[in-house]
């Protein structure tokens, strides 16, 4: 009489479900990668548009900004002067 016989808890995996879980996973991340593809095209030729289509270029918009600031700073800068001359 074998007094030592255990019930067989055993984990066990059916291979073929996560053989088909890992192709459909892979088949989703290439599906999102293509879809992320398109979306950052879309985006890329929306801004070459809206920069295509602008009255003044950018780089002449930051340019007039630039010199703005130095005029604006070199009046606040007189301010000072003549306020702490006074």
């Amino acid at each position: 009489m074998n007094l030592h016989h255990q019930p067989e808890h055993t984990f066990q995996i059916d291979n073929r479900l996560v053989t088909m879980g890992a192709v459909l996973t892979a088949a989703g991340a290439l599906l999102s990668g293509a879809g992320m593809a398109v979306m950052a095209f879309a985006a890329v030729k929306a801004g070459k548009r809206m920069i295509r289509n602008m009255d003044v270029p950018p780089s002449q918009q930051a340019a007039m900004k630039w010199q703005k600031a130095k005029e604006a700073s070199r009046a606040g800068m007189d301010a000072w002067h003549s306020a702490s001359d006074a």
